[in-house]
């Protein structure tokens, strides 16, 4: 599917989540909402020290499910050539799953429902990409949820980054700990091809983001599943699709492998 009729495609799912939340008791299932705030150091290609606040939320719904989030960062009183001394990105992530649709009961192996993924990336500067593939849910021993999504990636503006395809998988693992639980949850994307065209050359690139929480909220009484603390681990080779071994060594920009972790809070409400 060309990036130009994905639009309608995000229209149409996001009409079908406002009739469920007008219809709540029937179509809209669960939801989740949170805020989180991240501090951290030893970024790549943007400035190195940055504050983010994040807005997420997640639900499910009698035809799929939804996750979208948006980052307001901080560059911590530094410039970023491009966008200044902040910046703001978020995706919108609706998939359409097939066995709610038709209602049946979909399994073979640990596949438990096969979904149409699709993801609207946008924010501040040349970022807008569209993303379409099957997702598919696996029940996989231990893990609170595990899903894997494989996307055909298409750029708006002047940017590469066309008919290239992308991996990813997400997940969340809670371990016991005492009075209280370690969740580990985040997502992997994984872009396994170049794409070199009269605008440039995008280059394979692979985004592993976990994060490491304790519920701090259940250890204190508060309640659980609403304050988390810990930390974010970011790792991204050839960020943003641009080579590293281009700028080893470079005065400015030296590499553009990202390895660094960020302190966390996270509220949910």
């Amino acid at each position: 599917m060309k990036a130009k009729y994905l639009p309608h495609c995000l229209a149409l799912s996001t009409g079908l989540l406002a009739a469920g939340q007008a219809g709540a008791g029937d179509l809209l299932f669960w939801q989740d909402n949170s805020l989180s705030y991240l501090y951290g150091k030893n970024y790549k290609i943007n400035p190195p020290i940055q504050q983010t606040v994040t807005f997420e939320h997640a639900n499910g719904w009698k035809y799929g499910d939804t996750f979208f989030f948006v980052d307001k960062t901080f560059f911590n009183g530094a410039d970023d050539p491009q966008v200044g001394s902040n910046t703001y990105y978020g995706e919108f992530q609706p998939r359409l799953s097939v066995g709610k649709i038709f209602d049946q009961k979909i399994q073979f192996g640990p596949v438990t429902d096969v979904l149409l993924a699709m993801t609207y990336e946008f924010g501040e500067g040349d970022v807008e990409s569209y993303l379409i593939g099957p997702g598919f849910d696996l029940a996989i021993p231990g893990f609170d949820f595990f899903q894997l999504n494989f996307y055909n990636r298409r750029t708006d503006g002047s940017r590469p980054g066309d008919n290239v395809w992308q991996i990813t998988p997400v997940w969340s693992y809670t371990i016991p700990v005492g009075n209280s639980d370690i969740r580990i949850d985040g997502f992997m994307d994984w872009v396994v091809d170049n794409d070199e065209n009269r605008r440039g050359t995008y280059h394979a690139n692979l985004h592993f983001n976990p994060q490491v929480k304790y519920d701090l909220g259940k250890a204190m009484g508060w309640g659980e599943k609403q304050l988390y603390v810990g930390f974010e681990y970011d790792y991204w080779r050839n960020k943003y699709g641009i080579d590293n071994d281009s700028f080893l060594g470079d005065e400015i920009l030296d590499g553009t492998n990202q390895n660094t972790a960020s302190l966390l809070v996270k509220v949910h409400f």
